[in-house]
């Protein structure tokens, strides 16, 4: 089906020159087609309620609106229909597993799904994997391109596609192929053989394996391999087509365990769990065993005796019934006339010989071969009848039945007339009454004998089977054959034709298979046949075995691949011409070099073409071996890059001692020339600066003023000017040469700082320090007395300050002021208890006091308790309320009277 902006092409070409069916816009207004031209009663002609003619310019200007709104409606259609192709080309890039198969990390991605498919099984085998590698084949070719296809559309089977999985072959089939597989299926056979057409459930084969299906097998839904999840989302982590849970399927043959593995495609792995069992003879004690191969041999002979009752079983312990007995006897036939050598499994046999036994009627001998029993009675007495069966005779077993002379009037082989003959013995003669016969087809009619049969020449026109071919077979009954001609028809794989008998419906899928192989042929991957032109190429891993198309003797080692090689990125390794070293750059033999001259546009009307290279071997680049060299200002040794050898500055300051033995030259590195006065490498050449700065040595430690002479070598001469210094005190102000001050020594210094007079700080004791001015802390040599007591204040002493400060003398009490402050002591008791005696007298009588008081509340109280009666307000002033209200009443009788008048 066309696009729809196609479809609206297309209409307009067809329609040139004819009125096209549009949509009328609002001023009723129809589209035409491209002729032109307006129709006669068309919506858009005069008609009542309007005017019989339009201005040109209204009628212009409808027209390019509506023609603005197809262009706008053609234009949103080509977008829609462009978003729709580009995305179903998203989709599909996504979903083709062979886009997956380039990644570099889709093989760890694949490895780590697969592990964790497993690994609920390997914890049970201890991690051996070895009962997995067909289950792991499965899994590998779910993510292998071109390994999971379709054998009914024979393309790719993608993982975001529905699919059904068989349960004999395990081949997986797009659901809707197979959908319409089963019904073809069912539909063919039905039209062939069920003469009510639909009506019986036949069944439908697998298009790989044949296995059959019935109808309500038939897959309607989308189920993951184990058939727990309807729908399975796409998940890039798990096995295309699984839900991600444990599989869960029976093992078959059934042993009551179920699957481990998480769900995938493919049979299930043999049961992994660990069963007690024992031989099959049942000797042997039982032993831990895999369910799997629980059933074993314990190799003892078996024992059991054998169906001829006579030798027992020496085969090794074996399952199932023992083989037949392998020994030979001497055996009787079972007439017992013949003797011979035979297996003793087969005691019964029977020899070749006529029994020969006298029958009981003593007449005749019996005629079986070798039988068991007795012969029975001869088969000629008792009543027996004439041959045309109408007759019965009693006669002995010596004589022959006759005749009875009737007609034998049995049926002929005809099947219509019967024999006219008389009772005879032997077969009826032939009919050869004349009918008119039909032919088998029914066509044609013809008088013959009644034993011969017609056949005309009418070839049958009917369609066979296959509904291809005509029946063509002479006089056909209607019932014609299937057609015996090959069908021939070209397979879906475009390589191969059908070679089954012509039949309807689809041709099976082609049953061969093709190798993939990757350009050396050591690497290969099956898939079936016309599948080839889409499959990648496996990926090899074996190394590319071409030539080098370099001057290298051998190519970097790299797999197997298609197209040319990579190029080559080993070192050059060439001898470079001007200073004999190796190339150490990549190969560069074979380099793609952007193509010059070319033909240019003649406009912009004219496409440029794409830019093309060319292959070409390109020089070897500047060499770049490094050579150490010295610059010009001799500061060091760079490795300089051997083309690029010879004199150079490095950058540096040039660093050299002036003649003023203070500074160094600041000039960039640069050519100096040596005399011979001047071979030191750190002294100035002619080339340096000069310098014309000041002295800036550092002054003597303490000295403030500058060096009054300009850079110069050697020591500054001493400073003579003179320092304003203060002394020791901080009182007095010295002027002193600054030379001085700076020689001095610490001594020195000191005296320089001394202004003779005595020192006015104080001591810790609050006296004046007897010292010259001094530097530091005053010493501490207090000599002037000071008076000292005893601890009582009693004993009075005068000694040195410095004495006292260092508690070299105290002065102790004597006996008279410890007989002092004895009685002092006592005094202090004695007092004491007074004040004690005083203070419980005075608590006493608050004690007392208290009690009376409490004693004169209790009875004001009961006092209170007997007048219980309390005059209201009215019975207290009702006196006084009386005359008040009559002088009330009075004056406002008075007011009222006044105010009348």
């Amino acid at each position: 089906m066309e696009a729809s902006w196609r479809q609206v092409a297309g209409g307009r070409g067809r329609a040139r020159g004819r009125a096209t069916a549009a949509p009328s816009s609002g001023n009723g207004v129809h589209l035409r087609g491209a002729g032109g031209g307006r129709e006669k009663g068309s919506v858009g002609a005069a008609g009542p309620g309007s005017s019989a003619r339009r201005s040109p310019a209204g009628s212009e200007a409808s027209q390019t609106s509506v023609a603005e709104l197809m262009s706008q409606k053609k234009f949103e259609e080509i977008k829609k229909a462009n978003q729709a192709a580009a995305k179903k080309i998203v989709e599909e890039h996504f979903s083709s597993s062979s886009e997956e198969e380039g990644d570099e990390d889709f093989e760890g991605k694949r490895g780590k799904i697969v592990a964790n498919t497993f690994i609920t099984y390997t914890t049970q085998t201890d991690g051996d994997v070895r009962e997995l590698e067909r289950t792991k084949q499965y899994l590998n070719e779910a993510f292998q391109a071109g390994a999971m296809t379709c054998l009914i559309c024979i393309a790719s089977v993608k993982r975001n596609q529905a699919v059904w999985s068989c349960s004999g072959c395990f081949c997986i089939f797009h659901m809707p192929c197979i959908q319409k597989w089963a019904k073809d299926s069912q539909f063919l056979v039905s039209s062939l053989t069920d003469d009510d057409f639909g009506k019986r459930d036949y069944p439908w084969p697998c298009p790989k394996c044949r296995f059959e299906y019935k109808r309500s097998d038939t897959p309607s839904r989308y189920y993951c391999y184990c058939g727990k999840v309807e729908d399975p989302p796409l998940d890039p982590w798990l096995v295309p087509h699984s839900c991600g849970q444990v599989c869960e399927r029976d093992f078959k043959p059934s042993c009551g365990h179920k699957c481990l593995l998480l769900c995938h495609p493919g049979p299930c792995p043999p049961c992994p769990k660990m069963v007690t069992t024992t031989c099959y003879c049942k000797k042997a004690k039982p032993i831990p065993r895999r369910c799997s191969a629980k059933e074993w041999s314990c190799q003892l002979p078996c024992g059991r005796k054998l169906l001829c009752g006579q030798h027992k079983c020496e085969n090794p312990c074996h399952a199932g019934s023992c083989p037949p007995c392998p020994r030979v006897s001497r055996q009787k036939c079972v007439c017992g006339k013949r003797v011979a050598e035979r297996s003793c499994a087969s005691p019964l046999w029977h020899c070749d010989q006529v029994c020969g036994k006298t029958l009981p009627c003593g007449n005749h001998t019996c005629e079986q071969v070798c039988h068991v029993g007795a012969c029975g009675d001869c088969p000629r007495s008792g009543k027996r009848f004439c041959p045309c069966q109408k007759s019965k005779f009693s006669l002995p077993c010596t004589e022959d039945v006759p005749t009875c002379g009737d007609s034998c009037d049995k049926v002929l082989e005809c099947g219509i007339h019967r024999c006219s003959q008389r009772c005879h013995r032997g077969p009826c003669e032939t009919c050869r009454q004349e009918v008119e016969k039909h032919c088998r087809c029914g066509k044609h009619t013809k008088r013959m004998p009644c034993h011969k049969s017609y056949l005309c020449e009418t070839k049958c026109v009917k369609m066979r089977d296959c509904q291809k071919h005509q029946c063509r077979r002479k006089c056909c009954p209607g019932n014609c054959p299937p057609c015996d001609q090959n069908c021939g028809r070209t397979l879906g794989c475009r390589n191969h034709k059908c070679p089954s008998v012509c039949h309807r419906g689809s041709c099976y899928p082609c049953p061969e298979t093709v190798d993939v192989k990757c350009n050396c042929g050591n690497t290969k991957v099956t898939v079936p046949c016309g599948r080839e032109r889409t499959t990648r190429p496996p990926k090899c891993k074996e190394q590319c075995s071409r030539p080098p198309t370099c001057h290298h003797t051998s190519q970097e080692k790299h797999r197997c691949h298609f197209g040319s090689c990579p190029p080559c990125r080993q070192p050059c390794q060439k001898v470079l011409e001007k200073c004999g070293h190796l190339c150490p750059a990549p190969c560069h033999d074979q380099a793609l070099i952007k193509q010059t001259g070319r033909h240019q546009p003649t406009g912009p009307w004219e496409q440029p073409s794409e830019p093309a290279f060319i292959q070409t071997a390109l020089p070897c680049p500047p060499c770049q071996v490094p050579i150490p060299m010295e610059c010009l200002g001799k500061h060091e040794v760079s490795p300089l890059p051997c083309h690029a050898v010879g004199p150079y500055s490095c950058k540096r300051v040039c660093g050299r001692t002036l003649t003023c033995q203070n500074h160094v030259c600041m000039k960039e590195c640069h050519k100096v020339t040596e005399t011979d006065s001047c071979t030191d490498k750190k002294k100035a050449g002619p080339e340096c600066l000069h310098c014309e700065e000041g002295c800036s040595k550092s002054r003597p430690l303490g000295c403030p003023h500058p060096c009054v002479l300009p850079c110069h070598p050697g020591e500054c001469p001493p400073c003579v000017q003179m320092l304003r210094i203060k002394c020791h005190c901080k009182i007095t102000s010295l002027y002193v040469e600054c030379r001085k001050i700076t020689t001095a020594d610490v001594n020195e210094k000191n005296l320089l700082s001394c202004c003779k007079n005595q020192c006015p700080k104080e001591l810790p004791c609050g006296h004046r320090c007897k010292e010259m001015c001094h530097p530091g802390e005053c010493p501490f040599n207090c000599n002037q007395k000071v008076k000292l007591r005893c601890p009582c204040k009693r004993i009075k002493k005068e000694v040195q300050c410095n004495k006292v400060r260092e508690n070299q003398i105290s002065i102790e009490c004597d006996t008279t002021c410890k007989e002092m402050k004895q009685k002092a002591s006592e005094l202090k008791e004695a007092e004491a208890k007074a004040a004690l005696e005083e203070e419980k007298r005075r608590q006493q009588a608050e004690l007392e006091a208290f009690e009376n008081r409490l004693k004169g509340r209790r009875k004001k109280n009961r006092k209170r308790d007997e007048v219980a009666v309390e005059l209201t307000l009215w019975q207290k002033y009702k006196y006084y309320l009386f005359p008040l209200c009559a002088i009330v009443v009075v004056v406002f009788a008075w007011y009222i009277a006044h105010a009348v008048d």
